[in-house]
């Protein structure tokens, strides 16, 4: 098939010369050149530049079509192709200069769907389920892209400013949603059926590996599963390789707690999974030889593994030797999870993945300390919590609970975990009937029965836990019963019973990309404000007089952002100070408890305090609750202090003496574009970058605040570890007693000193946030008034068209007007 003239003569005029052919293989027509939509361009023209140009150059015409009323396509399929762009056909926003003399006809035929009584704008009536804000922003996204490669690159303060603004638009933000639990409690399964990918994350009979965090993201790039595999170090684990043989030959034919024996297989395990049988008799020099590493080039060369396949089922039996093992496997086969740090799986075509990322989670971190790392930054970063466990288990599992006690101050205080969500799950077993009526509404109402007492027990049990409600009121948790399996079967239960969806309506509302989109909506309308407002000479008089208001009013607003956050550096100074004094004199008592454990043997706690100082003062058995003297010792600091920062650092983010008072800044440019109109342009600009600095601003708070929370701890573990170093090189008899020695010694010499000068660091964090936040909106501030009021910009390009189209967005998006006649 020919492309027609019109196309040919229109992609020729347009500069498009080398996209004829594409579109005569494609069998674009005259009509179908009016209905493409922002997919079928994005998929005909793959660089953001000459696609930006195109889209202009056909809206153009479409506008000078409608002005000549000689629009080749019905009304109907205008309509669709209008809405597709989220721009009404008549938006007062969206009349560009005529370029004929029809402009009268074009108004009346413009105006002439709304004399319909019952017409309304297309974009208003379908903007939340046609127009998704997706299209929206990525419109947006190619107008701005094509605006900065207009404005000339000249060594001009206006041209640098511009061209690093609409840079620093760029936004992707991804909420994280950790999902803890035992193996075989059905994470798998949940995280599969919540995604709608069944055969994804591999369950049932196979191993798991508890070390290795997977994350489970949209794929925006292609149609293919992906899974990216990070390894640690060859040194990490040349380190490992040495401490794994030794803890083995230390521990080999002698009597051990079960947590010992715990271990003690964990690391052989560890071992056979990578070497087989050969670690047994081979050097840790020997152990690193290449051969070992043929199918993971990567791992040598420190570089990510990345695997691609069409379907779920493939990629899930490609990777899974880097995340589990498999015993029916096989021998002889080499299984790559012990070098993996961590595997991040992305899954095409899933709206519930595109702003957010599932992260399977270990529940105490790891020994690797790469690894443990990692696990402490990702807890640290999710907006919600997933602790999954059987529902038959659900109150009285002590691991679920171990969890959430030991992570609950890196979620807490030391994070923005926001949600907690007990997932209780194959809530459709039941294993005594108790009648003979086995019909599915028999059973159903057993299982609601039994969903009931299980969310009844689970409330109650987490009420029992005060180390836990210092960081999350009751609002923050809630109780799920799930069922995987009759989700996909729907035997006994609907799809609603089963509290799947209810999930999935989690992740959607979380998903919900509309504040980032309106942020970066917002912010290109300030700048193309900017821009245009610049290049008139209007108000040239009055600029003067608008800085002075301006520059006083922040003046004002900066003092009462300081007050609230200076008086709180005062509250901390008090509660810190008491908690030094109670560190002090707690010293001994946390001393005897940990160096002298009740109901452990010398030879067994001997080993234990071996791995705590050959660790920085933690142990991590593989059950069982971890151990970290350094965490002890800093208690009374934490405890003095987690009532004050949770109140001064909410993890909702709005409220609070930093955020609150970051959030109330105003430079009131709405009174002043009503006292100088001829500036308008310009002050709504300033609106704009005071609502993106405060955005930002809020942003470092949030990751700033689990840095001062962790520094009370980080303090004690920088000052403890002069002692840990000298204990692990203790060897043969009375090492234990010379180990206790050493630490109780330095922490008694010390005590005097540690704990205030943890003190120091935490206040000198917080007045270097205070300080910085104070100056980087001054600064920021300052900056953008001397430059959208007393500069002009003879050079920079008319963009008349791209600040309607973006206005016409920035409005559908605030939602106002919500209706149009």
């Amino acid at each position: 098939m020919e492309t027609p003239d019109f196309v040919q003569e229109k992609l020729t005029e347009w500069g498009f010369n080398e996209l004829v052919q594409r579109f005569e293989d494609e069998g674009i027509d005259t009509e179908s050149l009016y209905d493409l939509g922002h997919e079928e361009i994005a998929d005909l023209i793959s660089k953001v530049g000459p696609r930006a140009r195109f889209k202009k150059r056909l809206k153009l015409l479409k506008e000078e079509q409608n002005s000549t009323n000689l629009v080749p396509v019905n009304y109907p399929a205008q309509e669709e192709q209008n809405s597709t762009n989220l721009v009404p056909v008549n938006s007062p926003a969206q009349v560009f200069p005529s370029t004929s003399d029809t402009s009268d006809k074009g108004k009346r035929m413009l105006d002439f769907p709304g004399e319909s009584s019952n017409w309304q704008s297309p974009t208003r009536k379908r903007r939340r389920d046609t127009y998704p804000e997706e299209a929206v922003l990525c419109d947006v996204k190619d107008i701005m892209s094509f605006v900065q490669q207009k404005i000339p690159n000249q060594d001009n303060k206006l041209n640098k400013f511009l061209k690093k603004k609409i840079t620093d638009l760029e936004t992707d933000k991804r909420e994280l949603v950790g999902v803890f639990g035992k193996t075989g409690a059905g994470k798998s399964s949940l995280i599969n059926a919540v995604i709608g990918a069944k055969n994804l994350l591999p369950s049932g009979s196979v191993s798991a590996c508890t070390s290795v965090m997977i994350k489970v993201e949209a794929n925006k790039q292609n149609q293919n599963y992906v899974a990216d595999i990070e390894f640690i170090t060859k040194e990490e684990w040349k380190d490992e390789l040495w401490s794994s043989l030794n803890f083995l030959r230390d521990n080999a034919d002698q009597e051990n707690r079960q947590e010992e024996e715990d271990d003690f297989h964990d690391t052989e395990e560890k071992l056979s999974a990578l070497y087989g049988e050969e670690w047994k008799n081979k050097s840790p020099e020997n152990l690193m030889d290449n051969k070992y590493f043929k199918e993971i080039q990567e791992f040598l060369t420190s570089k990510k593994k990345t695997l691609s396949c069409e379907s779920a089922k493939e990629l899930s039996a490609k990777f899974m030797k880097y995340t589990r093992s498999d015993s029916k496997d096989g021998e002889g086969k080499r299984w790559y999870w012990p070098l993996v740090k961590c595997v991040t799986i992305k899954v095409p075509n899933n709206d519930l993945l595109q702003h957010v990322t599932l992260v399977d989670l270990p529940g105490n971190g790891d020994r690797n300390k790469s690894r443990d790392n990692m696990w402490k930054r990702l807890v640290g970063s999710c907006s919600a919590v997933w602790i999954v466990t059987d529902i038959n288990r659900a109150a009285a599992e002590k691991e679920p609970w171990e969890i959430l006690k030991s992570a609950s101050s890196l979620m807490g205080n030391g994070g923005e975990c926001q949600h907690i969500h007990f997932i209780c799950t194959k809530s459709d077993v039941i294993e005594d009937l108790e009648s003979d009526d086995h019909s599915p509404a028999a059973v159903r109402a057993l299982i609601f029965k039994k969903n009931m007492q299980a969310k009844e027990q689970v409330r109650k049990e987490f009420s029992k836990l005060p180390e836990v409600k210092k960081h999350f009121n009751e609002e923050c948790f809630q109780v799920f019963t799930v069922s995987s399996k009759e989700f996909l079967r729907k035997k006994c239960l609907d799809s609603d019973d089963t509290e799947i969806p209810k999930l999935r309506a989690f992740l959607q509302a979380l998903n919900d990309c509309h504040s980032e989109t309106l942020n970066y909506v917002s912010g290109a309308f300030g700048i193309l404000s900017l821009i245009q407002g610049a290049r008139c000479q209007e108000g040239a008089d009055k600029r003067a007089d608008v800085c002075k208001d301006l520059k006083e009013k922040m003046k004002h607003e900066l003092d009462e952002v300081r007050k609230p956050m200076h008086k709180t550096l005062e509250a901390f100074e008090k509660c810190l100070s008491e908690g030094v004094e109670k560190s002090k004199g707690s010293c001994e008592k946390v001393l005897k408890s940990f160096l002298h454990p009740r109901n452990m043997k010398g030879g067994a706690f001997h080993k234990i305090l071996k791995c705590v100082v050959e660790n920085g003062g933690t142990y991590k058995p593989k059950k069982g609750k971890p151990m970290n003297l350094n965490a002890q010792l800093a208690s009374c600091l934490t405890d003095s202090i987690d009532e004050e920062f949770k109140k001064t650092f909410p993890n909702e983010g709005k409220c609070g003496p930093f955020n609150g008072a970051l959030n109330n800044f105003s430079l009131d440019t709405e009174k002043l574009i009503k006292k100088y109109k001829d500036v308008e342009l310009q002050l709504i600009f300033l609106k704009t970058e005071v609502e993106k600095v405060k955005t930002k601003l809020n942003k470092l708070i949030r990751e700033r605040k689990k840095t001062i929370y962790s520094s009370l701890m980080t303090t004690i573990e920088e000052i403890m570890q002069e002692c840990y170093d000298k204990a692990a090189g203790f060897r043969g008899e009375g090492s234990l007693k010379n180990m206790r020695d050493t630490i109780e010694k330095h922490v008694r010499d010390a005590k005097n000193i540690m704990f205030e000068r943890a003190k120091d660091e935490m206040m000198n964090q917080l007045r270097d946030l205070m300080e910085e936040i104070l100056e980087k909106l001054k600064k920021t501030m300052q900056e953008s008034i001397e430059l959208s009021l007393n500069t002009y910009g003879d050079s920079i390009p008319d963009v008349t068209v791209e600040l309607q189209m973006v206005k016409s967005h920035n409005n559908e998006l605030k939602g106002s007007p919500k209706e149009e006649p």
